[in-house]
């Protein structure tokens, strides 16, 4: 199947560019001028290639938004931009950064990892003991009863986020970064207070979880 591409890039030139590249690679590609428009494509679309410099919100800011809404599409910046603060700044949230001028075919090869790295272990849907997760539909269904099973949006993004990193550990500054597009502060609870609210909607126990395990001094991890 064909890769949807949501490319965010404001000069034509380096734009009409990559987009011919990439498109003879057999990419479908939606390229916006601005992230104004940004969150209406990100959902049909399988990666989102990003300049940091933009007019108007900053490529940072687009990908901070992008990120917090689609937490499960992979994200690649571009930028002119080399001093290490600006890579840090954009990999908080980013899962690659590449600095102008590159080379298409390094362009793809960071395009085609992401791809893997995040469609590695997820299908149409996934069963984890009693529940099913329906990608397609984002959402969670109960196979002893058939029901679907209530979730808020952010505790869907962070049963995603363990789907796309199956069998691996994870911290909860890693779930809060790639779920809230923010940086994580010391001693912040909110992923805490999230993971125990939806073992409380999957688990069959709670207090004695089986599908999302809790790794003492480290994280937690979902195994596949």
């Amino acid at each position: 199947m064909r890769k949807r591409v949501l490319y965010i890039e404001d000069d034509k030139e380096i734009g009409s560019w990559v987009k011919d590249n990439l498109e003879q690679r057999g990419y479908i590609v939606e390229w916006l001028v601005s992230g104004d428009d940004a969150p209406r494509f990100v959902r049909q679309a399988d990666i989102v290639v990003l300049d940091v410099m933009l007019p108007g919100l900053d490529g940072f800011t687009v990908g901070q938004r992008l990120k917090k809404e689609t937490p499960d599409v992979p994200i690649l910046m571009l930028s002119a931009r080399t001093a290490v603060d600006d890579k840090l700044q954009g990999l908080l949230f980013a899962d690659d950064y590449v600095t102008k001028p590159f080379h298409p075919d390094e362009l793809a090869a960071r395009m085609e990892v992401l791809l893997r790295r995040y469609g590695q272990g997820i299908g149409k849907e996934v069963r984890l003991g009693h529940i099913t997760v329906r990608i397609d539909s984002q959402s969670v269904v109960d196979n002893r009863t058939g029901e679907e099973i209530p979730l808020t949006a952010k505790q869907l993004q962070i049963l995603l986020y363990f789907l796309k990193n199956p069998n691996r550990i994870v911290t909860k500054e890693q779930i809060y970064e790639a779920v809230w597009g923010e940086p994580f502060m010391d001693g912040d609870k909110t992923v805490m207070v999230h993971i125990r609210y939806l073992r409380e909607k999957i688990e069959l126990d709670p207090g004695d979880p089986a599908i999302i395990e809790t790794i003492r001094g480290i994280g937690y991890r979902v195994k596949q």
